[in-house]
């Protein structure tokens, strides 16, 4: 398998999705340095007690919250996510999945867990994108832990708007009432990780992640690969 990376390498050489550099034979999607140099926010060290889980207590059972790094729109670390949403590129979900897993095991962040949960998107967006990032993402995450992935407990009715140039009180209204509790017997009493690319106001995580807990005696964990800078 190396000498038949090494012969693509030479037909057609990867690049890091950060800084565009050549990657070495046993380097994914993103080189060494700009691994290194990633703003890490280190929330798994801290789980409950940190700036993305204080956004969810009071709303549901909160367990832990943590994102891999802190994502600003447009730095050039930010490209990784833009290439996995908009670039066709759903294996990048599966490989940042397993780079998050990595670190987050490493703070014990996954004891306890039952399952591992993406976050659905509707139909019609399925369609046209043709994947669900989050999906790729949850099944790298599976792959590093050994959780089970389950689409089937919670579903997105519809697709309203895009989230990007909304403020926070219209990221709430647009995703209100938009999900639909799926396998709600299998998913009472059990502790589920909901996972995403970005939280940003966690409007959707809040929403989906109260509608799973629809099933009874639910407890959430959160993880999501950005955590969005506030201005």
């Amino acid at each position: 398998m190396r000498l038949l990376r090494r012969i693509l390498d030479v037909v057609a050489p990867r690049q890091c999705c950060v800084c565009n550099r050549r990657l070495a034979i046993d380097e994914e999607m993103m080189c060494a340095a700009c691994n290194l140099h990633l703003p890490r926010t280190f929330f798994s060290a801290r789980p409950y007690d940190n700036p993305m889980a204080r956004l969810f207590w009071g709303q549901f059972p909160i367990e832990r919250a943590s994102a891999w790094f802190y994502f600003e729109p447009h730095a050039e670390v930010s490209a990784m996510i833009y290439r996995l949403k908009y670039g066709g590129h759903p294996e990048y979900g599966y490989l940042l999945g397993q780079y998050l897993a990595e670190d987050f095991d490493t703070d014990g962040f996954f004891e306890g867990i039952d399952a591992v949960v993406p976050v659905p998107i509707a139909k019609n967006r399925l369609h046209r994108r043709g994947y669900n990032q989050s999906e790729y993402m949850a099944k790298g995450i599976s792959e590093t832990t050994g959780l089970p992935v389950r689409t089937d407990l919670v579903f997105r009715k519809e697709f309203r708007e895009s989230q990007t140039q909304k403020n926070w009180w219209e990221r709430h209204d647009n995703v209100e009432n938009v999900f639909t509790l799926g396998n709600g017997d299998w998913a009472r009493g059990k502790h589920l990780l909901v996972v995403d690319d970005i939280l940003t106001t966690g409007a959707t995580i809040l929403s989906c992640s109260q509608e799973l807990c629809g099933a009874g005696n639910v407890k959430i964990s959160i993880a999501t690969i950005g955590f969005a800078v506030k201005k």
